[in-house]
């Protein structure tokens, strides 16, 4: 059964940091390319960051660049984003998801709830 749950959201000032998770069931998770994303209230879905599934490579937004580092625990099943130097605008509903129609791809989770206070 395909599951996505993301994890380790909530309250922080301006400036501090959290690490979010997402545990993944199914399979193939080792191949397939995974990514974060989030969602603001009255705002589509925006890409964050996202990392490959055989290198470990990464992209990031131009917001994330120097502050957010996606990773990944292969054996575990968990792909993982920490996040520093929190900004107000860093409010959202953060997701994980799949990527480019691979099994994971479309199924998002709950989201965890991320809330930066100035």
């Amino acid at each position: 059964q395909v599951q996505l749950v993301e994890s380790g959201g909530g309250l922080v000032e301006a400036g501090g940091s959290l690490r979010l998770s997402c545990v993944t069931s199914g399979r193939d998770f080792s191949g397939s390319d995974m990514a974060w994303y989030r969602q603001a209230p009255g705002r589509g879905r925006e890409f964050v960051a996202d990392i490959s599934g055989r290198d470990s490579i990464t992209h990031y937004s131009d917001s994330a660049k120097g502050r957010y580092t996606i990773s990944r625990d292969n054996a575990k099943n968990t792909v993982y984003l920490q996040m520093n130097s929190l900004i107000p605008e860093g409010t959202a509903i953060y997701y994980c998801d799949g990527t480019r129609g691979n099994y994971f791809d479309g199924y998002w989770g709950q989201g965890t709830q991320v809330t930066v206070s100035s």
